[in-house]
């Protein structure tokens, strides 16, 4: 499980009080008071999961998501955010977040994302198939990789995660909250764009034009599937 966090927040008593709390969870919790910190704390450790404010000093957290995705495209990110930030805009394509949570928010709530975050990240999870192939695509299991004609392309592990649900269950309609429960592994209390806009995110990267996928299907009324090829 994924186990070294970075905590990337200015404001001290913030930043301190996420610590205290994910480091009573058996986290390896690391800080950083600025993004520009933050990127250089990546760089030279071994990071597994960043909880990232938006509003930071110099660098914004987006800029930073941005930087730290193109560096380290299978790092987790959660970002935090006040209330009145737009779902979408904190989401979007171009951040590449797996999670976010609004201030003020309950610390073990962020601490149960965190573990959540993490088991989707666990490169040893358990699984009845170590390789799932569908059409032109292919998921390493052990190694988390997946391929489109055996080009391996950077997915995020929450985009990872829901690929796999859907390769793994064909032709099978998701509700969002179903995709929530199996990819999120919580009850979660938030707004379901997050699946939406995930599912945006994944067809950018796997179909040749997203705003008319050919594998990741919309149910109208219900949610989306995996193209079934029988």
């Amino acid at each position: 499980m994924g186990n070294s966090i970075l905590v990337i927040e200015d404001e001290d008593s913030i930043r301190k009080f996420i610590k205290i709390n994910l480091d009573r969870a058996g986290f390896d919790v690391k800080e950083a008071a600025s993004g520009e910190a933050g990127i250089d704390i990546a760089r030279k450790e071994t990071i597994d999961i960043v909880v990232l404010d938006i509003m930071l000093p110099g660098i914004d957290g987006y800029e930073v998501c941005k930087i730290l995705r193109n560096e380290f495209p299978h790092l987790g990110v959660i970002m935090l955010t006040a209330k009145s930030q737009d779902i979408d805009k904190i989401m979007g394509l171009e951040y590449g977040t797996d999670d976010y949570m609004t201030k003020p928010f309950n610390p073990m709530e962020l601490v149960l994302r965190v573990k959540s975050l993490a088991r989707r990240m666990d490169r040893n999870e358990s699984s009845d198939q170590s390789m799932i192939v569908s059409e032109r695509f292919k998921i390493d299991v052990y190694s988390r990789k997946f391929y489109k004609d055996d080009e391996e392309l950077d997915l995020t592990p929450t985009e990872f995660s829901i690929a796999k649900l859907f390769m793994e269950n064909p032709g099978k309609a998701f509700k969002r909250d179903e995709i929530l429960n199996l990819v999120w592994g919580y009850d979660f209390v938030g707004d379901s764009k997050i699946v939406d806009v995930n599912i945006r995110r994944l067809r950018s990267k796997i179909e040749k034009d997203s705003s008319n996928p050919n594998y990741i299907e919309t149910v109208w009324g219900v949610g989306y599937r995996w193209r079934n090829k029988d």
